[in-house]
């Protein structure tokens, strides 16, 4: 599918970003190992045979020299506070399509606000939060959808079997909190909202075999920033399985541990997407192992897109704005189980 071109990823030697440099391969890339630490790209290259260009985020010439060639970029180095605007600078001045998978909430409205005029003035492409957080849960939303224009309500629920989080998670949750002073976000009355009171925990139905569940409600994620940048909803809520918020939120989970011959760990997950119009719902579910590494398909069938075509604008738009949502899911068949429902 790649042909030999080359994608630059920046972040490469870290967890999601061996998930995406081994997905690229599978589909013919050539990836161009990047990121901030010069001595674990060397060893990443090393094991792999690839190419290693270090480029420090205030380095605008050593950016310039990591997407030299590049089709694409697709950044993986968290936390997107620091990194996305840097790399998308350089993107820009490469003139090639820019992806990355932020799950940071403040990261992702900052490439929205900050990028939209001049990646459309330039006829690129920008996507943030192209990841399991952010763009399954606007694709699952955008072909929930179907022929409607607008929606009362989405909501967007995980359940997670846990939640193993790596140091850059750990890290860019610390960033968020700190860009918030540490209150919580939702997404209602169709803006942001920040406060400081404690999250409800409610109960969700999902679908079997996972069945009713306890989740944090207004456990808020990027789909806050992806669903409404292009579908006109004024509330959208996410929810998350009490015992991976428990996961994620103690210091002393570690970090997700190889169990399969691909390196993806045990956890299992199931989003439910109920999207509310009226007195009409409508659903869609996807399941599958792994949150990120799931997430390297998610990432590089975007860029494999973008590069032969399949897209519907150009500047910073997410993946339901992109893609057409419905194929971009049975693409991710051989990685995520996916159902709508009228």
């Amino acid at each position: 599918m790649g042909s030999g071109q080359r994608v630059a990823v920046y972040g490469a030697y870290g967890h999601t970003g061996r998930f995406v440099v081994a997905e690229l391969r599978e589909r013919g890339f050539v990836p161009v190992l990047s990121g901030r630490d010069a001595g674990r790209l060397r060893a990443a290259a090393s094991e792999s045979g690839l190419e290693a260009r270090p480029a420090p985020v205030d380095d605008p010439a050593a950016l310039d020299r990591a997407l030299a060639g590049a089709a694409a970029v697709i950044n993986c180095a968290g936390p997107f506070a620091a990194t996305a605007a840097p790399v998308i600078e350089a993107a820009l001045r490469a003139g090639i399509p820019y992806v990355d998978v932020a799950a940071e909430i403040e990261a992702n409205a900052d490439t929205f606000a900050h990028f939209a005029d001049r990646a459309r003035a330039a006829e690129t492409v920008i996507v943030p939060a192209m990841a399991f957080f952010g763009g399954l849960g606007d694709l699952l939303a955008t072909a929930a959808m179907g022929g409607w224009t607008a929606a009362d309500e989405v909501h967007v629920a995980y359940g997670l079997d846990g939640w193993h989080p790596t140091e850059g998670t750990r890290v860019s949750g610390r960033v968020s909190r700190e860009r918030r002073d540490g209150r919580r976000v939702r997404y209602a009355n169709g803006r942001l909202e920040y406060r400081t009171d404690a999250p409800p925990t409610v109960k969700w139905t999902f679908p079997d075999p996972m069945g009713p569940r306890e989740v944090v409600g207004e456990f808020t994620m990027a789909d806050v920033i992806t669903i409404p940048s292009h579908l006109a909803v004024p509330e959208v809520r996410t929810y998350m399985a009490v015992e991976a918020a428990r996961d994620v939120s103690s210091p002393d989970t570690p970090e997700p541990a190889a169990a399969d011959e691909h390196g993806r760990s045990a956890q299992t997950f199931l989003v439910d997407v109920l999207v509310r119009n009226g007195d009409e719902e409508r659903r869609a579910v996807a399941s599958g192992q792994d949150i990120y590494a799931v997430t390297a398909p998610l990432a590089v069938e975007a860029v494999g897109r973008i590069l032969t075509g399949r897209t519907r604008t150009v500047g910073v738009a997410s993946a339901g704005a992109l893609f057409d949502a419905p194929g971009f899911l049975r693409a991710l068949a051989p990685h995520v189980s996916v159902e709508t429902r009228p």
